[in-house]
């Protein structure tokens, strides 16, 4: 019994013990937390090409990771270079637009001073709404205000910090080198160090790999495709910021049931307005085929049926990953819904009858 007692104590200490170090531990990479997240992503990502190439006899695995990182280098840092440049530049002009006087002059011509509200505030007087074109006037305003102070600020972020940019980049390539030469090493001793089932673990890290693939392989791509057609329409109709309008297409397109329709369908109402009604047609099409072709097309044939969410369930996500953690929201609130969602099936096929039957 005192051998029990003794042993039962040494447990205690030890996981104690173990505990401590586990949170000083994490509180030591604490500050480079989002740099491992998006290392794991990206290397997760990659490593298909990273086993293609150690494939070779003539290629060890080192240098085909270190292959990778500069594959990755020339895919994810100089366009990124590129765009903070022009994106804080533009949101930096919506800005001052959301401001100037012309903005206003235009929704008072359209607005204020037309018959088109007399005719729409009658259908929502049932309702107790009346629409003004002061109202209007302060609510485009505000929008445009917030998004642009939104890209502005994440844009300026990066580029007023230019040093820690660089240092966090080349910091997640390393992460990312060592990822793709023990990766599997590193998932086999998390599995062991685990008291979960094994099978349990490998599902867990499964929804992982397969979030993260759709994130930036099927969302990203179809992101991509979308705002840069989008953006090109701007510029080929003489719409103002077009570079920036595309940016902010690529980040909606991310967003289910919105989409690129928050762009798009107040532009069709805005070139109808201004009475340019065959763009305003080729618009609405134009978003009809573009948003239908990638979402129901593309995007199924690129993401599969590996990451079954619902979609509110993804919309709330991203929704409040962009509020808790800013742009990188758009990979953490995802991520954060698919720990919770497969942890909670795990529950229900393992663990809920076993405490229904514990339960007098």
């Amino acid at each position: 019994m005192e051998d029990l007692t003794s042993q039962n104590m040494i447990l205690w200490f030890f996981l104690a013990c173990f505990l401590i170090s586990i949170s000083l531990m994490a509180w030591l990479l604490s500050p480079f937390f989002s740099i491992i997240v998006l290392g794991a992503v990206v290397a997760g990502v990659f490593h298909p090409v990273s086993s293609l190439l150690a494939a070779h006899e003539k290629i060890s695995p080192r240098f085909a990771s270190l292959l990778t990182c500069l594959l990755i280098f020339f895919i994810l840092f100089i366009p990124i270079v590129f765009f903070v440049g022009v994106l804080a530049q533009e949101a930096f002009e919506l800005i001052q637009l959301a401001k100037s006087p012309a903005l206003s002059s235009f929704i008072n011509t359209h607005f204020t001073n037309s018959a088109m509200l007399d005719r729409i505030n009658p259908l929502l007087a049932s309702f107790d709404i009346v629409i003004t074109g002061e109202e209007l006037n302060k609510t485009i305003s505000d929008i445009g205000r917030a998004v642009g102070l939104f890209l502005y600020d994440q844009a300026r972020a990066i580029a007023s910090n230019t040093l820690s940019f660089l240092a966090s980049f080349f910091l997640m390539l390393l992460v990312i080198f060592f990822l793709l030469i023990d990766g599997p090493k590193l998932v086999r001793f998390l599995i062991d160090l685990s008291p979960l089932p094994e099978e349990q673990d490998v599902q867990l890290i499964g929804k992982f790999r397969d979030m993260a693939g759709a994130i930036l392989v099927g969302n990203g791509l179809c992101g991509l495709i979308q705002g840069a057609a989008g953006g090109l329409l701007f510029w080929l109709f003489g719409l103002q910021s077009a570079f920036l309008w595309g940016v902010i297409m690529s980040l909606l397109a991310f967003l289910p049931i919105i989409g690129i329709g928050a762009v798009f369908v107040p532009t069709v109402i805005f070139l109808f307005l201004k009475g340019r009604v065959g763009a305003s047609l080729f618009f609405l099409v134009f978003y009809l085929i573009l948003s239908g072709g990638v979402e129901y097309l593309l995007k199924p044939r690129v993401v599969g049926k590996r990451v079954q969410m619902h979609t509110l369930v993804v919309f709330l996500s991203i929704i409040g990953g962009l509020k808790i953690f800013g742009i990188l929201g758009i990979i953490y609130g995802p991520l954060i819904a698919t720990a919770f969602l497969t942890l909670t099936n795990i529950y229900h096929t393992s663990y809920q009858k076993m405490i229904e039957h514990s339960q007098p």
